[in-house]
């Protein structure tokens, strides 16, 4: 049977319904650092854009470039396009998301897989029998 979610004993209906300050003072001190300094002006707009989405309900999309914005109980049942630095990676925001930051849910770099090496690789490879 599947636990249901709480967030430092809170429900997701609880935490959706708390204003801004109240859900500020549950969050560990780095985020709560980081909101009670205010929004920057992109995270705003970004904050904007998902409340808007929201309100329209056909669009759940929202694309951006702003990483370090924390994830809010809000947010939860989204979709958003967080940039990689390359390109968009899609992101879907659960509830055991909240708290962190978006960057974290958008890896910047691939995982390396080494292969073997091929004829010509290095200086040793010339002495692998071919078959």
């Amino acid at each position: 049977m599947p636990k249901d979610f709480a967030y430092r004993g809170l429900t997701l209906g609880q935490l959706q319904g708390m204003s801004m300050d109240e859900f500020i003072m549950i969050l560990p001190s780095r985020q709560r650092r980081t909101l009670r300094r205010g929004l920057k002006p992109e995270q705003r707009i970004l904050l904007e854009k998902i409340r808007e989405s929201t309100k329209e309900g056909s669009d759940l999309t929202v694309r951006t470039h702003v990483r370090n914005m924390i994830i809010l109980p809000e947010m939860v049942g989204m979709t958003i396009h967080v940039h990689n630095g390359k390109g968009f990676v899609e992101v879907a925001i659960k509830p055991e998301m909240i708290g962190h930051s978006l960057g974290e849910f958008a890896i910047t770099n691939k995982p390396v897989r080494h292969g073997t090496p091929g004829i010509g690789a290095s200086r040793s490879s010339m002495y692998v029998p071919l078959k």
